[in-house]
């Protein structure tokens, strides 16, 4: 069996490592410059990435309990140094190795790092709840709780029981946006993944986090699948997956319902994959904000097909500041269903959340954005506003089989262009 095993594996790479030189002589027919070659070295070292990979999961993989480590699972207990002790176990470990959080425990975690690189491949099964402490003196850093930073070929799955819990509550009571009384601090991030290559999240709960709920930030080749992450409609800047400067990502098959953007993508975010999503309550699927404080800031190859969202404060968004620069661009939404949904669809290059905001010459170009086939209804009178800059007009946007009932619709400074029945129609200022 492990020969037929390894016949597979090694069919498998050749399989990889024709397309990747199919797809190299393509682009070197037509041109040759620096991008095919970075473009074919990236593929090179993702393929040498994967053998590695394919070769420690046909071995037996190790199993690391952070039981054996002193961790009591009783919900009062610290147990965080026994976790980073079973994570330096499993991360100084040749192969596969399993680093388990068994199930039916509740383990009370302070702020935390989980560092690489490993010399292992990684499985963390989250099958029991990670508790978080509720004092601002257990975090180090006051921006992050759990963090995974550096470390590639990691797969986190939650199983069917599988919890991550922010206990958010006391940092919402103490946000200014909750009482404006407060000062506005900083609050964790729940779960953050930084600086990771090929990282895979299946089957996990996340639920009530301080701020952010899960962050994945300087990453490539990332899937994210059946996750369900939830918050109190009223929790503050609960965004449920936020994914910044980063490549090749797939979030697919998730619920998520928040007190901020279900799915938040900023700057330096390329080639990202939104599939079969409900959202709601929340503020929609949003690309940005972008360029804030005069920044420049690019965002491209996003595609959002298949969703769902019900009672969010906008649907599918695209916000910049005045001031910036760069672009967003090649963006697709498609093939979703929006039920009582305030601001459907949106391009806002006046986005503002400060106090005073000026007026600026300069902003982040919006460019080739297609909506095709969305329907359902309104909860404002506006059902599409696309409020763009004078100076940088929206490009090449195109509405595609739109049919949403209950508002208008508002085109200012777009090139807008309808292709089958559209519903409502812009009035173009």
């Amino acid at each position: 069996m492990a020969r037929c095993s390894k016949g597979v594996t090694v069919f498998i790479l050749w399989v990889l490592l024709m397309l990747s030189w199919c797809e190299a002589s393509r682009i070197s027919v037509s041109r040759y410059d620096h991008s095919y070659k970075n473009s074919f070295i990236k593929r090179r070292d993702d393929i040498t990435g994967l053998k590695s990979f394919v070769r420690a999961s046909l071995r037996t993989p190790t199993t690391v309990s952070v039981s054996d480590f002193g961790a009591k699972g009783d919900g009062i207990t610290d147990d965080t140094q026994a976790f980073v002790n079973a994570w330096k176990k499993a991360c100084s470990s040749s192969g596969a190795v399993n680093l388990l959080v068994t199930k039916e425990n509740t383990y009370l975690l302070k702020s935390i790092q989980l560092t690489g690189p490993c010399k292992s491949i990684l499985t963390v099964q989250i099958f029991g709840t990670l508790s978080a402490s509720q004092k601002r003196s257990d975090y180090k850093d006051i921006s992050k709780w759990i963090t995974f930073d550096n470390v590639n070929d990691l797969s986190v799955e939650g199983g069917a029981t599988g919890a991550v819990d922010g206990n958010g509550e006391t940092w919402w009571e103490n946000s200014c946006k909750r009482n404006k009384a407060k000062p506005c601090t900083k609050a964790p991030t729940a779960l953050t993944f930084y600086n990771s290559k090929n990282l895979r999240v299946n089957n996990l709960r996340v639920r009530n986090a301080q701020q952010i709920q899960i962050s994945i930030e300087k990453c490539s080749n990332v899937q994210v699948s059946n996750v369900v992450v939830t918050a109190p409609a009223d929790s503050p800047n609960t965004d449920g997956i936020h994914i910044t400067n980063t490549q090749n990502i797939r979030v697919s098959n998730s619920i998520i319902g928040t007190g901020d953007d279900c799915i938040s993508i900023e700057s330096g975010s390329q080639n990202v994959q939104i599939n079969d999503i409900t959202c709601g309550p929340g503020h929609g699927i949003s690309i940005g904000s972008l360029g804030d404080d005069n920044s420049k800031a690019f965002v491209s190859g996003v595609t959002v097909d298949g969703a769902k969202l019900s009672g969010t404060d906008n649907g599918v968004r695209i916000k910049t500041y005045q001031g910036g620069s760069g672009t967003a661009s090649n963006i697709v939404f498609q093939n979703i269903q929006m039920d009582n949904v305030k601001n459907p669809i949106i391009i806002d290059q006046e986005y503002c959340d400060k106090s005073k905001c000026t007026s600026q010459k300069s902003a982040v170009q919006v460019k080739n954005v297609v909506y095709r086939n969305i329907s359902g209804t309104s909860a404002s009178d506006m059902a599409i506003t696309f409020n763009c800059s004078k100076n940088y007009p929206c490009q090449g946007i195109v509405l595609d089989k739109v049919n949403i009932k209950g508002g208008k619709a508002t085109c200012s400074n777009a090139n807008v262009v309808d292709k089958g029945a559209v519903l409502p129609q812009c009035n173009s200022t």
